[in-house]
């Protein structure tokens, strides 16, 4: 009865995509299927007996209580107005450059994503301070669109990345899971930290393809990236400035990033430390009063509540499709394909990308990765590998038509001016920039395994 839980799995993906409530829609269409199953004599009501335990699991996990930190960290940085500070001194430093906006935006993006790691927040704020400047100063509106909103997914793969996070923890049951099932009774383990520095390259890589395209559309196209006008202040003024607003982040990008890379810190403790750094800033700044802590702890309750409702729908769901074969489903189906190890490897990445067109990346995490996870593992597929992969994949997902989350972020504070067209048009050519990113880490893997090797051994 194999075919129940192939059933279940196009049933979910459906619902998904007819916009009903995420985690509500895992936990449904399981027991849905469960009880289906049960009638047809194809599942047994006592997996749902660990159900339980699953959730206490989750509650007692100490490596997902980075991800309400992390965010907290992220919303409190984008409140104490950051994000503003580092664009403005960006664009005096390179505004008068042919492209100096697009250079600004990157680098912005960049050091947003390293420090915050909140996508919404950043292509929202970017889009708001750098689109009007930009659009003002003669800039191609789609290719202004594509910058900001690539450049704001950044967060998704330069660690510390809630993204990361999350994959860090599915990642490392799924490791231990494919040991066992190898009758490895001492499983080897990869962790957050793994990933993180597994992704520092990778995500700086993709950071030189966005320059290298904005330096080749200013060779090929220079009408749509004019030269900005000199502001008429010293350089030595405009250097200050911008260390002013570099140092801030630049010290806690290394606080955080370096104690979890250094192995000083868990990225729990990490995150905790990057809180109180980001409430630091935000005082420095004088941006923090007791009306913007509350708006911070609603908005970080909010997003983690989510997060979380998603997680314990999405075990249900995975507890159910196992109930009914579907793991050895899957497991036949990818041992089957033609290429081994690489085949089926290229088959997960394709689905994960088509997938990506129509839901979003925490799904994919927790109802995804958990299924094929196991079974490319077993297959030798190195675990730091897969989670780059995966990441630079799922960060794909927030640029494709139609339900890419940046298009929605950008369309909603974008000038009339720029169309939905150009929101379309703008982002294709980065989706192609992820794509090559993504085939030189499969091509070579070393970008994504040796800075962890070098730095913890090989797994």
């Amino acid at each position: 009865m194999e075919w129940l839980a192939l059933a279940m799995l196009l049933a979910v993906i459906a619902v998904l995509m007819l916009g009903f409530p995420v985690a509500f829609t895992l936990a449904g269409t399981a027991l849905g299927f469960a009880a289906i199953g049960w009638s047809a004599g194809a599942f047994d009501w006592a997996f749902l007996g660990s159900v339980p335990s699953r959730v206490f699991g989750v509650m007692m996990n100490e490596t997902l209580i980075a991800v309400p930190l992390f965010v907290f960290m992220g919303v409190m940085l984008e409140r104490a107005r950051i994000a503003e500070d580092l664009l403005d001194s960006m664009a005096a430093l390179f505004g008068t450059l042919r492209g100096g906006l697009a250079f600004s935006v990157i680098a912005v993006g960049t050091l947003l994503a390293a420090s915050t790691g909140i996508v919404g927040a950043t292509v929202v704020t970017m889009g708001l301070l750098s689109l009007p400047i930009m659009l003002k100063r003669g800039y191609d509106p789609a290719l202004s669109a594509g910058t900001i909103m690539a450049s704001g997914t950044l967060g998704q793969i330069i660690p510390p990345s809630i993204v990361l996070v999350m994959l860090g923890d599915v990642l490392s049951a799924a490791y231990q899971q494919a040991q066992l099932r190898q009758g490895i009774y001492t499983p080897k383990s990869v962790s957050v930290g793994d990933l993180f520095a597994g992704a520092l390259i990778p995500g700086l890589l993709l950071v030189l393809l966005y320059t290298l395209y904005i330096v080749w559309r200013a060779w090929r196209t220079p009408a749509a990236l004019p030269r900005g006008n000199p502001e008429g202040h010293p350089l030595g003024v405009v250097l200050r400035r911008a260390l002013r607003a570099l140092v801030p982040p630049l010290l806690l990008i290394v606080a955080v990033l370096g104690s979890i890379i250094a192995g000083i810190a868990t990225p729990t403790e990490a995150a905790s430390f990057g809180g109180v750094g980001a409430l630091l800033l935000a005082l420095i700044h004088r941006q923090l009063d007791l009306a913007r802590l509350q708006q911070v702890m609603q908005a970080t309750t909010r997003i983690s509540s989510m997060v979380f409702l998603i997680l314990l729908g999405a075990s249900l769901f995975s507890l159910v499709f196992r109930g009914l074969g579907g793991d050895e489903l899957v497991h036949d189906l990818l041992t089957g394909l033609p290429g081994g190890k690489h085949g089926a490897l290229a088959f997960v990445m394709a689905v994960m990308f088509l997938l990506g067109f129509v839901i979003d990346f925490i799904e994919i995490t927790f109802v995804v990765v958990p299924i094929v996870g196991p079974v490319l593992l077993a297959l030798g597929v190195d675990p730091v590998w897969l989670g780059v992969l995966m990441g630079v994949n799922l960060q794909t997902s927030f640029l494709t038509p139609p339900f890419g989350f940046a298009l929605f972020y950008l369309r909603g504070v974008a000038p009339p001016e720029v169309t939905t067209a150009h929101l379309y048009r703008g982002v294709v050519p980065f989706i192609a920039l992820q794509l090559i990113g993504l085939g030189l880490v499969w091509g070579f893997p070393a970008l994504a395994t040796w800075l962890p090797a070098w730095l913890y051994g090989a797994h």
